[in-house]
């Protein structure tokens, strides 16, 4: 710990790359040599596809390659000798998350909940709807409110001004909480695993409007919700995250929808922390997430 209490400042790599011996070797040589302690490593072999996956963090207090010059320095000496396809990360800068909402407000007010109490070392400086309802509890946070009415005739014009907000408030990532619009496939290339998803899972599944009511007409044992990464592809982009809740003979839809609501909500922000803390690596529509 610093004199100031704070936690050193660390990088984070993400690495992906065909598996060979001696790579967990190799790369935390090159973070010793270079005067780095590493303080978290995971990896994994996806046997099947013969694919090495790995995490690493290391403190940079003694770390003698500036950071400003780090990923070139690993590019040149591990990532192209080894074709890693690769992500840096260092642990004191905030990512900055814009979130898009319609007017189902539980995974919403359950984000703003966690960033006001500081849960997550984050910035969210906007909020994007297709609705105004929710926007005094969003900019009482200090938050921006933009809403952007979104209809079939001027849905390219809205995404263009959506996509110009991203950029002008430099977003790292963006999370649809509830958000009842589909994303066309130009605006989903723009952001490739940086636009994060929830919806509910069941088995069997109920596709339309009133999932509940048809799961429970259906008998149900057990409701979910699922969040993953947007793709072209509707509600089967790589998984982050997942989670069931039982029902009882005795639950009604009411139940069946406040306990789907609160396993939404809990999904979303378990994906959200892996996101921002580095955790996920995707592959072949797939994905490794590493930390407990």
């Amino acid at each position: 710990m610093s004199a100031q209490g704070e936690a050193p400042v660390s990088a984070i790599l993400l690495i992906s790359c065909p598996d060979q011996k001696g790579l967990v070797n190799t790369v935390t040589q090159f973070i010793y040599t270079n005067g780095g302690n590493v303080v978290d490593l995971e990896q994994h072999v996806d046997r099947i596809e013969g694919r090495f996956f790995m995490r690493v963090a290391w403190d940079l207090t003694d770390f003698v390659i500036p950071r400003e010059s780090l990923a070139d320095a690993f590019n040149k000496a591990l990532a192209i000798p080894h074709q890693m396809d690769w992500q840096l990360y260092f642990s004191d800068r905030k990512p900055r998350m814009a979130v898009f909402v319609s007017k189902h407000e539980h995974c919403l007010f359950d984000i703003l909940a966690r960033y006001q109490s500081h849960e997550w070392d984050i910035e969210i400086p906007l909020v994007i709807s297709n609705h105004p309802d929710l926007e005094q509890p969003v900019t009482s946070l200090g938050i921006d409110y933009v809403h952007i009415p979104i209809n079939k005739d001027n849905k390219a014009e809205a995404e263009q001004q959506q996509r110009d907000l991203l950029e002008q408030y430099q977003i790292d990532f963006s999370v649809l909480a509830r958000y009842m619009q589909i994303l066309s496939d130009d605006f989903i290339k723009a952001y490739p695993n940086r636009i994060i998803n929830i919806h509910h899972s069941f088995l069997p599944a109920f596709p339309g409007a009133r999932p509940y009511h048809s799961a429970y007409e259906r008998g149900v044992k057990i409701i979910g919700a699922t969040s993953h990464y947007v793709t072209a592809e509707l509600d089967a982009g790589p998984i982050i995250e997942q989670d069931v809740e039982h029902v009882r003979h005795t639950d009604e839809v009411d139940d069946l929808v406040r306990k789907g609501r609160d396993v939404e909500k809990v999904v979303l922000s378990r994906a959200i922390w892996r996101h921002f803390n580095h955790q996920v690596l995707v592959y072949n529509n797939r994905t490794v997430v590493f930390g407990s």
